[in-house]
């Protein structure tokens, strides 16, 4: 007797965006032309929270400010990358958004590793500093950390800040992708770069390319990487398309749009 089918909410898997096409009814025409057609990013402030970005990749371009996080205090600092997650991060938003700005905060040391206390330091002070979108390419299981940062998710919400944060990995609960008031991404592995889709089965609200994606690597090249994290940013540039072209929408207001413009979602007339 065969199991029955395991259904994945943190990636795609198997599936195909014909598999969960969802029909949006009662709904005005939201295209993507209207949404980011003839965007670029301009105005809009990007915080990648990650490893650092290197500003001399020609994949990332200038970063407008680094900062990075001792002993509880954020602080500006030379631009770079210990690890190479955040540059790649950066890159695939770069190259949705070309002319949005790029500010990094550098929180997961050589390693990739960062702590709770750590993340929830710097993610308040990005919350306070009128950035549009935060790049959040990482998580944390740790269930005291829940609280705090389902506090400072809403907080940003309130504050019409973006954050977009990337599902784990592998299928534990982690936070803060799994609050609704963040944008939660998991990874399909279609073809097709640009292309981003709603899932109808939360937690996770929007898949976009995560296998084999092309980024910057250390060293000024280019690799291809694999997981949920460089999902992530695609989303993340998309919003800053989205907020480039209609600085005015609200998180509620832009995530609706993701849902309207996703490739699966099919107006109904």
């Amino acid at each position: 007797m065969s199991s029955p089918p395991v259904r994945l909410t943190w990636f795609l898997g198997d599936r195909t965006p014909d598999d969960i096409t969802v029909p949006a009814d009662g709904f005005d025409p939201v295209t993507p032309q209207w949404a980011w057609g003839g965007a670029t990013g301009s105005g809009v402030r990007v915080c990648v929270m990650d490893s650092g970005v290197d500003p001399e990749h020609p994949l990332v371009g200038e970063v407008q400010a680094a900062y990075e996080i001792s002993e509880g205090e954020v602080v500006k600092a030379p631009s770079r990358d210990l690890h190479g997650h955040g540059t790649a991060c950066a890159s695939i938003v770069r190259r949705l958004a070309p002319e949005c700005e790029i500010h990094s905060l550098r929180i997961l040391d050589n390693t990739g590793a960062t702590t709770g206390r750590m993340l929830l330091d710097a993610l308040h002070w990005a919350v306070t500093q009128d950035f549009h979108v935060i790049n959040l390419s990482l998580s944390t299981a740790k269930e005291q950390f829940r609280a705090p940062l389902q506090e400072l998710a809403d907080l940003a919400y309130f504050h019409r800040v973006l954050i977009v944060a990337s599902a784990h990995n592998i299928r534990i609960e982690s936070f803060p992708w799994r609050f609704s008031s963040a944008i939660s991404v998991g990874s399909h592995k279609q073809d097709d770069p640009d292309l981003f889709l709603y899932n109808p089965e939360p937690p996770v609200e929007f898949f976009a390319p995560g296998q084999a994606v092309p980024v910057a690597s250390p060293g000024g090249g280019v690799t291809r990487n694999t997981g949920n994290s460089f999902a992530t940013p695609h989303i993340t540039g998309r919003c800053a398309l989205i907020l480039s072209k209609h600085p005015h929408l609200t998180p509620f207001q832009v995530k609706s749009v993701l849902y309207l413009t996703a490739a699966n979602v099919l107006a109904v007339s």
